[in-house]
């Protein structure tokens, strides 16, 4: 009799733990959807200045369009977040084939791995030259993420949104292409860890707090 009941009980467990892990896919799709929705589909307010061009690099096209802002005129300075040690403004010209010699003055380089490092350099970087607005540069499916880092970084700063679309990347049909789908799934949850890591902090900092 002892054993039935334990058997009972174990199977009683299973299909709580079944129900507990659809449940959780459940949000984790309903999550991946409205994250996929949030990713910026055009450029918002494209020929509006801002004090500076904020480049974060890891993906195509994105120093490339920095560097055609600046050329515009539609900051005072370029910040470049993310480069290689090592690497400096007249190399990135030259890898981008650029003319140093008008706009050398106006770049500033960091050297984050990361975007939570991106969001850091740029803060200390924004608040040593005193501007108050920066035009975002990144890949559209990286923008909703850096968003989120960057106005945690420097709330009072005015960020607006520029993303780059790689080709290989196709957002609007997104479920029907394996490799974009991975993407924006593994990109989702690096926000979710983003966004619970700012949550404990700010938690941790309430009760801290006297």
């Amino acid at each position: 009799m002892a054993g039935f009941q334990s058997q009972r009980r174990g199977r009683h467990l299973i299909k709580r733990l079944v129900v507990l892990s659809v449940v959780l896919a459940l949000f984790w799709l309903a999550g991946l959807v409205h994250f996929a929705n949030s990713i910026p589909m055009d450029i918002e307010e494209p020929g509006r200045h801002t004090d500076a061009i904020v480049v974060l690099t890891g993906g195509s096209g994105r120093l490339d369009e920095g560097l055609n802002l600046l050329e515009q005129d539609l900051a005072e300075q370029l910040f470049v977040s993310g480069v290689y040690q090592g690497v400096d403004v007249k190399t990135l010209f030259q890898m981008f084939q650029h003319d140093p010699q008008e706009l050398e003055a106006r770049i500033g380089i960091g050297t984050a791995i990361n975007t939570l490092g991106n969001a850091t350099e740029t803060a200390v970087w924004i608040k040593a030259q005193g501007y108050t607005s920066l035009r975002l540069v990144t890949a559209s499916y990286h923008m909703p993420r850096s968003l989120l880092e960057f106005h945690n970084a420097m709330p009072d700063t005015d960020i607006l949104a520029h993303p780059v679309f790689p080709k290989h990347v196709k957002v609007e049909h997104w479920w029907l292409w394996p490799g974009t789908m991975g993407l924006i799934a593994r990109e989702y949850n690096k926000f979710m860890f983003a966004w619970l890591r700012h949550a404990w902090e700010k938690l941790i900092a309430g009760k801290a707090t006297p």
